[in-house]
C-alpha cells in the first residue's frame, strides 16, 4: 500500500520530490503502547484523503510521493536505532528528497534532525508537542522519547516549541533558556483578532531559513487526536496547527518533517486519519511556499 494510493506515475522514487519514511519504533514507550503500528495505519488512512486541498484550492501530489520501505527497528538498541535512522534519512536528503517520516515514538526525531543538520548546518527545529521532552535521561535511557528535544538541543540546533503544557521540575529549569509558546498562550489568543496571529509570528521569528518540523500528535487536544501514548488536556486544534504550518512555510523553507506518537484504533481511526491529512497538508504547504 502506498501513501495517498497514488498511481505509479506519481510514486516512483526517481521522479518524486517527497519520500514518506515509515519508522515503526517504540523501544522506550512509558505509558500507552502501539506506536509501532502507526506508520502502516497512517499510510492506510491516507488512501482515503482527498487529493484536492479545500484550503489551497489545488492538488499537490504531482510533485511525487515515494513510499519507502519501513525501517526494521526491532532488534537494535536505542543508540543503534538512532544511527540507523540518521543513515537512512541522510541517503534520501543527499539525493535531494524531502523526508517526511512517520513514527513510531518521538525518540526517532533525534536521528532525523541529526541527518538534516549535517545537510543544512544552519537548520532550526519547530517542535509541536504537549510535552517538553527535555529530560536528560528517563528510565535509565538518554534516548527515551522523553529526552528527544534534549538530544536535539545537544546538537546546538535552535528550537521553537509550541503547544507545551506538561513538563517536570528538571525540565522547567532547562527550558527557561528555550523559545516556547505554551498551549495556554495559544488558548488565550483565541477569538482575539489582535493577538490571534501574534504567537505564530513569534514562532516564525525564532526560526532560521531552513526548518525541520517535528509534530508529536499529542500537540492536538485529545478530543481531536485521542490515539496517543500520553494525551494531555488543553491542546491545540486543527486550524491552529495548520495555520501555523502555513505561516512557517510562507516565510521559511521547511526541508524535512516527522509525525510521531500516533496509536491507531483508539476511538476508531480518528487519529491516524488526522495524521495522514496533516502529512498531506505539509506536502501541500511546502509546495505552496516555493
Amino acid at each position: 500500500m502506498r501513501f495517498l494510493d497514488l498511481e505509479p506515475k506519481y510514486s516512483q522514487y526517481d521522479s518524486s520530490r517527497f519520500v514518506v519514511l515509515p519508522i515503526p519504533y517504540e523501544g522506550t514507550v512509558s505509558y500507552g503502547k502501539g506506536t509501532a503500528k502507526a506508520p502502516a495505519a497512517i499510510i492506510e488512512a491516507s488512501t482515503q484523503v482527498e487529493l484536492f486541498d479545500e484550503e489551497l484550492q489545488d492538488e499537490f501530489f504531482q510533485a511525487g510521493v515515494f513510499n519507502a520501505e519501513s525501517l526494521d527497528c526491532r532488534a537494535v538498541s536505542p543508540e543503534d536505532t538512532q544511527e540507523q535512522i540518521e543513515k537512512s534519512s541522510s541517503k534520501f536528503l543527499k539525493e535531494g528528497k524531502f523526508v517526511l517520516a512517520l513514527g513510531g515514538e518521538h525518540s526517532i526525531s533525534a536521528g532525523l534532525v541529526k541527518a538534516a543538520v549535517n545537510h543544512w548546518p544552519e537548520l532550526s527545529v519547530l517542535h509541536l508537542d504537549a510535552h517538553a521532552d527535555m529530560r536528560d535521561s528517563y528510565q535509565q535511557s538518554k534516548y527515551s522519547h522523553a529526552c528527544v528535544m534534549r538530544r536535539i538541543s545537544d546538537l546546538s540546533v535552535p528550537t521553537v516549541s509550541v503547544g507545551i503544557r506538561s513538563y517536570s521540575l528538571e525540565e522547567s529549569e532547562f527550558i527557561k533558556t528555550e523559545r516556547i509558546i505554551t498551549a495556554r498562550e495559544v488558548a488565550g489568543a483565541r477569538g482575539n483578532r489582535s493577538t490571534e496571529s501574534e504567537w505564530a509570528k513569534r514562532v516564525v521569528a525564532g526560526l532560521s531559513d531552513k526548518v525541520y518540523v517535528s509534530v508529536d500528535i499529542d500537540v492536538f487536544d485529545p478530543s481531536q487526536a485521542p490515539g496517543t501514548g500520553t494525551p494531555e488536556p488543553g491542546g491545540l486544534d486543527w486550524y491552529e496547527v495548520t495555520r501555523l504550518l502555513r505561516e512557517v512555510s510562507q516565510n521559511r523553507e521547511i526541508v524535512s518533517a516527522d509525525i510521531v506518537e500516533v496509536i491507531p484504533k483508539v476511538a476508531g481511526e480518528v487519529t491516524e486519519f488526522l495524521a495522514a491529512r496533516l502529512a498531506y497538508k505539509i506536502i501541500a504547504y511546502c509546495q505552496q511556499g516555493d
